[in-house]
């Protein structure tokens, strides 16, 4: 696993049990740089969670060691720890205002009150709410609470800030602006900050590193673009981003490249990043964009007969929805580049990609 350079957090050989005998947390091993914003990213009951409520403070390791700063902190209370904490449902006071819920932090630290107000003020300023000191949290919208939640988390200078599911309450749009602000604000400050999400466009826009849990592993830690260019499992090719997934058996392997001959019969070529060998079942991806309607053969180009079974028009570009190798539900996203594209529902082409876009990974059957 990928080791981040002089590590702020450190998770060593981490488990989590709540009733001694199923493992939600599974030996983790996770080292976060100090000023890194790194997203642990899974579906519901993956283990993300559970390991954010660990280093906060609110869960306790099964077995392993917690770091901070180089030094355990296992058996630190929560409120020792000095981390910042974002929710999704807020956690303000709603009995005192904005200036008093972000004043709270302050003053259990006994920070003397001139300098409280102008801590306060700064926080305020930077999430753009001075003007709301004087306000209840029932005064406030969805986002202004967010905000708000935020800025409390940072008033106090934390080294470490943890989000959890912080913007799943807030509708489309504004959470995608919200998403740009607290990027902005970890850029500014250089605090580090561990976010908690199910949503991977969340995590592809707001993150240095991506951890994808699964069953209480992390399948793959990366950057974001690694992690939808090049996932080293079906798992992971499948949660990031769309893709299309097709199964076979490998025929041979040369120079990194495989030869699968798919279920439904047609033969085509991939890129050999997860498999077991020649014999083997695999399970291949390959994204929508990277998909083209074919006129000419090529060596290096994979190619399908494919019909076409529905028309999206999305603006950018036209959705395409086909069967190809007998999958009705096949993606390919054509670029708006003229205005007129000629594809037509019903019509039969053929459709291809690189043979290094595609990748031949772990075999799992598909639903």
């Amino acid at each position: 696993m990928v080791q981040a350079k002089d590590p702020f957090v450190s998770f060593k050989g981490v488990q989590k049990s709540y009733d001694g005998e199923t493992l939600v947390v599974k030996n983790l091993n996770l080292d976060i740089a100090s000023g890194e914003f790194l997203t642990m990213l899974g579906p519901s009951g993956s283990g993300k969670t559970t390991c954010l409520m660990m280093l906060a403070g609110f869960e306790t390791a099964t077995h392993g060691d917690i770091e901070l700063g180089g030094s355990p902190i296992n058996n630190i209370p929560p409120h020792k720890r000095g981390i910042g904490m974002v929710f999704q449902n807020y956690a303000l006071f709603p009995h005192m205002t904005v200036g008093e819920n972000l004043a709270f932090p302050l003053n259990v630290r006994k920070v003397p009150k001139a300098e409280v107000e102008e801590k306060v003020r700064s926080v305020l300023d930077m999430v753009q709410m001075n003007a709301f000191i004087d306000r209840k949290p029932a005064q406030l919208s969805g986002g202004q609470q967010q905000r708000i939640a935020l800025a409390r988390a940072l008033v106090f200078s934390p080294e470490l800030v943890l989000m959890d599911e912080p913007l799943g309450a807030l509708d489309k749009q504004l959470r995608e602006h919200m998403q740009y602000e607290i990027k902005h604000i970890h850029e500014n400050l250089g605090v580090t900050v561990v976010y908690v999400t199910h949503d991977q466009s969340e995590a592809l826009t707001m993150s240095n590193r991506i951890a994808v849990f699964d069953d209480g592993v992390i399948q793959q830690l990366a950057d974001p673009v690694t992690l939808y260019e090049k996932p080293e499992n079906s798992f992971v090719a499948q949660f990031i981003g769309e893709n299309n997934q097709m199964v076979g058996t490998v025929k041979s392997v040369s120079k990194g490249i495989a030869t699968i001959n798919l279920d439904s019969g047609a033969e085509v070529k991939a890129l050999a990043v997860n498999i077991s060998g020649v014999g083997s079942r695999t399970t291949l991806s390959v994204r929508p964009e990277r998909c083209v309607v074919l006129t000419k053969k090529s060596a290096t180009v994979s190619r399908l007969d494919a019909k076409i079974e529905e028309l999206i028009y999305l603006g950018d570009h036209i959705r395409c929805r086909m069967n190809v190798a007998g999958d009705d539900q096949f993606i390919m996203k054509v670029p708006n580049t003229s205005g007129q594209l000629g594809l037509e529902i019903g019509a039969s082409l053929q459709i291809g990609w690189q043979n290094n876009d595609c990748r031949a990974l772990d075999f799992k059957e598909l639903v």
